[in-house]
């Protein structure tokens, strides 16, 4: 059977929703910041998600990946199958929501778009919104890593340290980024990142949707970042650098990966190289 829903971009505007709302293979996720933004109103059909249900939870670094048998919990609690369209989106201009298809990602579900602007955005537009919770119907989905080439674990990345055609984006605040502020055993950052925080890649006047297109590419560009590398993304817990993930993709970095470890590990270690300007 054929699906609007699976028609839909990566990146999609609210109005281009509404339109397939109804869409049977369609699962729009509300995965917010504050939960109570879902209570105070989420797009029809939207269920919500904890987003630390995203996160591994324990051990020294708790914001690493859930283990197979978490993430095939979390998708069959969600109602995922093979052929639904996930559409994911927050109240904070893209961060979980980021996080979230980048998981999609590396465990192969490739089927997902990203609401441009979020919860915010869609209000805005004025459409029509629901405050009463979704329940899910759920599935029986088996989630493995399939597509490991999008995360990178410490051990890679520090091999690949100075490589030709490799850049690492810090998504990052400037005073993080110069080792200023930061509640790690070590501040600064991973020699040779380059810094834009993931803010600046957000147009505040649109309701925090991603920046037009051309500008990014040029500020990334003066900053050494170009789509035909290799871009590894990260912030302190991979939350962040979720949504500069998704915005490397959106710009047609096409060898886009994440570093879920984040400085949450590189910055809590004795045995990793640190930078500061």
């Amino acid at each position: 059977m054929s699906s609007e829903a699976n028609l839909l971009p990566l990146i999609v505007e609210p109005d281009q929703l509404a339109e397939v709302l109804d869409d049977p293979q369609l699962l729009i996720i509300d995965v917010p910041l504050k939960p109570d933004s879902y209570a105070e109103g989420h797009v029809p059909g939207a269920r919500f998600l904890d987003y630390r249900r995203l996160l591994k939870g324990s051990g020294e670094v708790p914001n690493e990946v859930p283990d197979e048998a978490a993430l095939s919990a979390l998708f069959s609690e969600l109602g995922l199958t093979r052929d639904t369209h996930v559409v994911a989106y927050d109240d904070e201009g893209g961060g979980w929501a980021g996080r979230l298809l980048w998981t999609l990602e590396l465990i192969g579900h490739e089927r997902y778009s990203y609401l441009n602007g979020g919860i915010h955005a869609w209000r805005a537009e004025g459409l029509p919104s629901e405050t009463t919770p979704v329940a899910p119907v759920p599935s029986d989905y088996e989630a493995e890593i399939l597509n490991p080439e999008v995360t990178i674990d410490r051990e890679s990345l520090q091999a690949r340290l100075g490589d030709k055609g490799f850049a690492i984006w810090d998504a990052r605040s400037p005073a993080e980024y110069r080792g200023e502020k930061g509640q790690n055993r070590h501040l600064g950052h991973i020699p040779g990142a380059v810094n834009l925080e993931w803010t600046d890649a957000m147009d505040k006047a649109r309701q925090w949707r991603i920046r037009d297109y051309a500008e990014l590419i040029t500020e990334l560009e003066a900053l050494g970042l170009t789509p035909d590398m290799e871009v590894v993304t990260h912030c302190q817990s991979h939350h962040r650098s979720g949504f500069t993930w998704l915005v490397g993709k959106a710009l047609g970095f096409e060898k886009m990966r994440a570093y879920p470890g984040s400085w949450k590990e590189w910055g809590n270690r004795d045995d990793t190289p640190v930078e500061k300007p």
